[in-house]
């Protein structure tokens, strides 16, 4: 990297850019967003959503990958945008010129968290890497965002979430019995490893409190994907026995899966013998309740083939809509399984707030599924839409200490839009 690039990086910070004030926990931080796609974007919005100033870095031109992922669009935005990168502030800058590149390393030394996915050993060879900016900003969080990690035999290979899932044997325990592994209908790996990353994040900013030093923080898609098999692993380990397929239904608890209705389907979680009475008296069955393949959870699981069928037979004889309500009265948890759709518009997620709404200048009103975390002093917000390419590059930079008329210099070389 040129000289020209490292001398702006090198200044003493300057006052950090201004954000729209916020009352969430993480008000007071800075993160700067160099991901992409889902999994560094998905870990940056929860971050915004809690109260962190996020500055977007973005390609001139182009943008995100995900700003051209459609359709579906919305006035022009791409929906897969849009899910992703609320709450935050765009800064359009090409970071392969010098100076594009200089005004970057210039807000990472005012930065409290960095955020990164690119393939390992990329951000290192931009002059952005860990080790670099640490050296300036000791007090720096960095999070790495990789399909393998940072380390092992394979760390320099390109991440995918489909490829995640697969080899970390979750699609190999996902899809019906007797039908191929199916990937999870949402990109599981890539959200699992933003929710990783967040956490981790979180930890290293609490043990910087005491300390004053940051650290970096490496998640993978493949482990953080493996981390899920939990009780699937445990099974494994116990046993020596590969796990497979149940479809719906639980590897070690019967019933508990999804029934088809005369209407649809419902879900049926019947976890203990106790429970297991109550549905059987429910169904207008009882006496399968004392009958000896079925008395126990382990007979049921052992007589599982013979179970499902008998039950199937007697749910397909009312609507879902019928069986949640004699079940929830009965106290079996139950529920219907719905479509997207329909969850959106599930009462109890609405009066939990979360789908939520805010103003795009070109998409309108936007609907956006909400932040989970609910904190009683300082909640989460959703205050400002995606943001436009470039849409606050002027505001960034001159917040970072730059003068209009360097400004006005990297607009016309082209290293920012």
């Amino acid at each position: 990297m040129s000289e020209t690039a490292r001398e702006p990086h090198e200044q003493a910070p300057g006052p950090r850019p201004e954000a729209p004030p916020a009352s969430g926990p993480l008000r007071d931080l800075l993160v700067l967003d160099l991901s992409r796609i889902l999994s560094g974007p998905f870990a940056t919005m929860t971050l915004a959503d809690l109260g962190a100033d996020v500055i977007k870095v973005e390609q001139p031109g182009q943008g995100d990958d995900t700003r051209h992922w459609g359709p579906p669009f919305q006035g022009g935005q791409a929906a897969y945008f849009l899910s992703v990168n609320r709450n935050k502030r765009s800064l359009a800058v090409d970071l392969k010129t010098p100076e594009g590149l200089a005004a970057v390393r210039r807000l990472a030394l005012k930065a409290d968290v960095i955020v990164e996915n690119f393939r390992p050993g990329t951000a290192a060879r931009l002059g952005l890497g860990y080790e670099e900016l640490s050296a300036a900003n000791p007090g720096l969080v960095y999070a790495s965002i990789s399909g393998y990690g940072q380390t092992g035999p394979e760390s320099g290979r390109a991440g995918y979430d489909a490829i995640a899932q697969a080899r970390s044997g979750i699609m190999s325990v996902t899809g019906e019995t007797d039908g191929p592994p199916v990937r999870v209908g949402v990109s599981s790996a890539d959200l699992v490893a933003g929710t990783w990353a967040v956490i981790g994040i979180l930890a290293a900013l609490h043990e910087k409190t005491r300390t004053g030093q940051g650290q970096w923080v490496d998640i993978s898609l493949l482990d953080g994907s493996v981390s899920w098999l939990t009780y699937v692993a445990s099974g494994f380990f116990a046993s020596g026995e590969t796990p497979r397929r149940y479809g719906s239904a639980h590897p070690t608890i019967a019933p508990y899966q999804a029934f088809p209705t005369s209407d649809g389907f419902v879900m049926i979680a019947v976890g203990n013998d106790s429970l297991w009475r109550k549905f059987a008296a429910a169904v207008g069955r009882p006496e399968l309740a004392d009958d000896a393949r079925f008395a126990t959870n382990p007979s049921r699981v052992a007589h599982r083939g013979e179970l499902i069928p008998l039950l199937e037979r007697e749910l397909q004889r009312a609507t879902t809509a019928d069986w949640v309500a004699r079940l929830d009265a009965a106290g079996v948890p139950v529920g219907p399984i719905q479509t997207v759709d329909q969850a959106l518009a599930d009462p109890q997620v609405l009066a939990r707030g979360m789908v939520a709404e805010v103003e795009h200048p070109e998409a309108g009103t936007l609907k956006v599924v909400n932040c989970p975390v609910r904190l009683t002093r300082t909640p989460a917000s959703v205050r400002m839409p995606p943001p436009l390419l470039g849409q606050h590059s002027d505001e960034i930079l001159t917040g970072a200490g730059l003068s209009p008329s360097d400004i006005g210099r990297l607009h016309a070389q082209g290293a920012v839009q």
